[in-house]
């Protein structure tokens, strides 16, 4: 069982180094006694910062990006690279140490077991309450938007833009051909439910990151309210071949 942790970053020379070093101490921790073969990429978005001067000095394993192509593209080159290199498993986990690397079992687990198709590690479950917690304005955004995937696609999502997620073959090689450019998290949680794709949430830990800015801190603004809202909606009309 081979998994790939597809780890996009864009200026993140505050916190690349970190999260890489947080993935190798659970590998060596797990060495013994877990039996699976975890490697990672970082998909460099066209960072303008010292990232990939990073990535290089500590011989890490990387694909450069030549153009900034969000957060969207950066991922959609990770599952290609996963398609590419026959991995069973490919697990999105961010770049900026918000992920934390030993909630992985949670959700990779339930693929391993054949239980469900694509897994969100969730903050949000009922009954399950995080360490870390958003802003109220995040999560009340949040709520709205899992309400309107609900309408489109009757299925209940807590998390609807959390980016520790993970999947099986099957969804890597649909991501590797399609992946939203714009709102990538709900937008293909969507396009997955079309396509009768089974979803699975499950509990994780994350914390807040420690250095940098988010991609998307301007989540609780109207016009990116407005834009998501309308890009869920869409989603929802999409035929099942689609």
């Amino acid at each position: 069982m081979k998994i790939l942790l597809i780890i996009p970053a864009y200026n993140e020379e505050e916190n690349i180094l970190n999260t890489i070093m947080s993935i190798e101490h659970f590998k060596k921790e797990n060495s013994h006694n877990y039996p699976y073969i975890i490697d990672y990429v970082v998909i460099n978005d066209g960072s303008t910062d010292r990232t990939q001067a990073i990535l290089d000095e500590n011989e890490i394993n990387s694909v450069q990006l030549v153009m900034n192509l969000g957060i969207g593209g950066a991922v959609q080159t990770g599952y290609r690279y996963a398609e590419e290199n026959d991995y069973d498993i490919a697990v999105q986990f961010d770049g900026d140490g918000q992920h934390d690397i030993n909630s992985l079992d949670f959700v990779v687990q339930p693929i391993i077991k054949k239980e469900t198709d694509f897994v969100i590690g969730s903050r949000f479950l009922p009954n399950e309450k995080a360490d870390f917690q958003t802003t109220f304005m995040r999560r009340v955004g949040i709520k709205i938007l899992s309400f309107l995937i609900y309408l489109s696609s009757g299925k209940k999502i807590y998390d609807v833009t959390s980016g520790y997620r993970a999947c099986n073959k099957d969804i890597i090689a649909y991501f590797s051909k399609t992946y939203p450019t714009s709102y990538p998290e709900p937008e293909s949680t969507v396009h997955l439910l079309k396509k009768k794709f089974s979803i699975k949430e499950v509990a994780v830990n994350m914390m807040e990151r420690s250095g940098g800015q988010s991609s998307i801190r301007s989540f609780t603004s109207v016009k990116y309210m407005v834009e998501v809202s309308i890009a869920i909606i869409v989603s929802g009309f999409m035929r099942e071949g689609d």
